[in-house]
């Protein structure tokens, strides 16, 4: 299943990639909304290789994800490569240069299943595929608006 937005902003290309980018304030976004986080590299700087171990609760069950940075080419293109229990999980976040002060943020997500148990949900939750878009949708033009407001620079 493929979720998937798009959101313009008034941010420089470059300032959007480093805020994306930014990896131990995306870290603390997921611990105020109650996710465990642990980093698993050793790289304290962002690139390639790196990886964190990520808890959650969804829908009343514990969940873990492991999460890998597999693609780093700034100021254009972050990718990461995720596996859960039941899912295999790729995002492919693009940042696109519409003018010099203003840019686009392409947010993609693919879910895979792991097997059969998986596919039904997944097959279950495309019933609500619609109400998914708006959802996912809403909340990636939430954060966008969010680093807009800060002038992330």
């Amino acid at each position: 299943m493929k979720f998937s937005t798009r959101q313009d902003t008034d941010l420089a290309a470059d300032a959007l990639f480093r805020a994306v980018s930014d990896f131990p304030r995306l870290e603390r976004i997921l611990l105020r909304r109650g996710a465990t986080v642990r980093r698993v590299d050793g790289n304290p700087q962002p690139g390639r290789g790196n990886a964190w171990q990520i808890g959650f609760d969804w829908r009343g069950k514990q969940r873990d994800l492991s999460l890998k940075v597999a693609t780093f080419n700034p100021p254009q293109q972050l990718t990461f490569a995720g596996q859960s229990e039941q899912f295999n999980i790729d995002v492919q976040i693009t940042v696109v240069a519409l003018t010099p002060t203003k840019s686009r943020l392409i947010f993609e997500v693919d879910v895979q299943p792991r097997g059969m148990k998986a596919r039904l949900m997944l097959q279950t939750a495309k019933l609500g595929k619609a109400q998914l878009d708006r959802k996912f949708s809403q909340r990636i033009g939430e954060f966008v608006d969010r680093l807009a407001a800060e002038q992330y620079t």
